[in-house]
């Protein structure tokens, strides 16, 4: 049972990452960074928020609208540190 539990908790470590590249990703394509029309980018691009968006639109929905500044990445950090230290703390110690 520990192995799922660990197992858990790098999904959740590797999330986040996804969550952290996908918000630069969306800097950098608002500012004109990078070249939307390059492929590999728009695949980069795509990937992340096929990965992030379906966890992302509820947040949306219940945050107020901040104008053009998205907090719902900020959120979902959140949340995802919450789990996992709940998961440390509580789940963790009582799995031998």
């Amino acid at each position: 049972m520990r192995p799922l539990v660990e197992a858990v908790l790098l999904v959740l470590d590797l999330y986040v990452w996804v969550v952290i590249l996908s918000a630069i990703f969306s800097w950098l394509y608002a500012f004109n960074v990078v070249n939307t029309r390059n492929q590999f980018v728009s695949m980069v691009g795509e990937t992340l928020y096929r990965l992030t968006e379906p966890v992302l639109r509820p947040i949306r929905r219940f945050l107020p609208s901040m104008g053009g500044l998205d907090l719902s990445p900020i959120v979902l950090l959140l949340l995802i540190f919450i789990i996992q230290r709940s998961i440390q703390l509580y789940v963790l110690p009582r799995v031998f």
